[in-house]
């Protein structure tokens, strides 16, 4: 299917929309990438990435782009739009990521890898690259998931629970830095009123979710969803008996979870250990 198109002939697919306003901008204000780089001081080679779509930079630089050209607000909108667009993400997620969006509620369970919504930039980029996500397509494919984590924050974020398999918080990145930061902003994370933390500890034992990563999504019209998920691929499943069997499993695992604050205490440990280790 082609793109749409607007009356004014401009695209309306958030990321190309973006890209269009950059590049008319640029030319009718007559800067070079080079002049462009100069006078807002980055290097110019992030502006061009950004006119040939392989990035959309940062909200910083998109609201000194609107003070540079006098379109206040207009870029930032652009951006947070772009930002925002499942369509970033591969064809299999983009179902999921546009239901995530409207959940009233989520819960969820890691095996072995912290939820996208709770990732640093640092860890997002290790996790992809360690599955084979290379090149440009990391770059989107890293800012598209640390664009997640604004679904949890400000006045209307919907509740969410994880509980993290111990696994998850013994696996530290190759990066020692870039690990205590992840700590230093699960810990933070596990401090917002919308946010529940529970740690599920080794000794727990077997139980029905020991190899299946999942996020229940409660979505507005009363119905729930499941996302499941492995190293090699992922799974939405919106049956109403399957979702339930796997809801009966997650409220078992979260019976064998510790308890909120001794979850909290047992991450601020971790980053105590990862903090007392030398760097590399």
């Amino acid at each position: 299917m082609p793109p749409r198109r607007a009356v004014t002939g401009r695209s309306q697919e958030p990321r190309q929309r973006f890209v269009e306003e950059l590049r008319l901008l640029r030319a009718q204000k007559g800067d070079s990438l080079r002049q462009l780089g100069d006078v807002l001081g980055w290097d110019w080679s992030l502006f061009g990435k950004m006119e040939s779509g392989q990035t959309i930079g940062g909200p910083e630089v998109a609201e000194a782009l609107d003070q540079h050209y006098g379109t206040p607000g207009l870029l930032l909108t652009l951006w947070e739009l772009a930002a925002a667009d499942p369509t970033q993400f591969k064809e299999r997620y983009r179902r999921y990521m546009t239901l995530e969006a409207e959940a009233l509620s989520l819960w969820h369970y890691a095996v072995s890898v912290l939820p996208g919504t709770l990732q640093t930039e640092g860890y997002a980029h290790e996790v992809l690259k360690v599955g084979g996500t290379k090149g440009e397509e990391l770059t989107r494919q890293v800012e598209a998931r640390v664009g997640r984590r604004k679904l949890l924050t400000g006045e209307d974020a919907p509740p969410f629970r994880t509980i993290l398999s111990e696994a998850v918080l013994r696996t530290p990145l190759d990066d020692a830095e870039e690990w205590r930061k992840q700590l230093e902003h699960l810990a933070e994370a596990a401090e917002r009123p919308n946010l529940t933390l529970q740690v599920l500890p080794h000794d727990a034992g077997p139980h029905g979710l020991v190899s299946t990563a999942v996020m229940f999504l409660r979505l507005p019209d009363g119905r729930t969803v499941a996302y499941t998920e492995n190293a090699h691929r992922g799974e939405l499943i919106e049956e109403t008996s399957s979702v339930e069997r796997l809801q009966r499993a997650y409220d078992a695992v979260r019976d064998l979870a510790l308890s909120p604050a001794e979850s909290r205490r047992f991450v601020m440990r971790m980053l105590e250990e990862a903090s007392c280790e030398p760097s590399t």
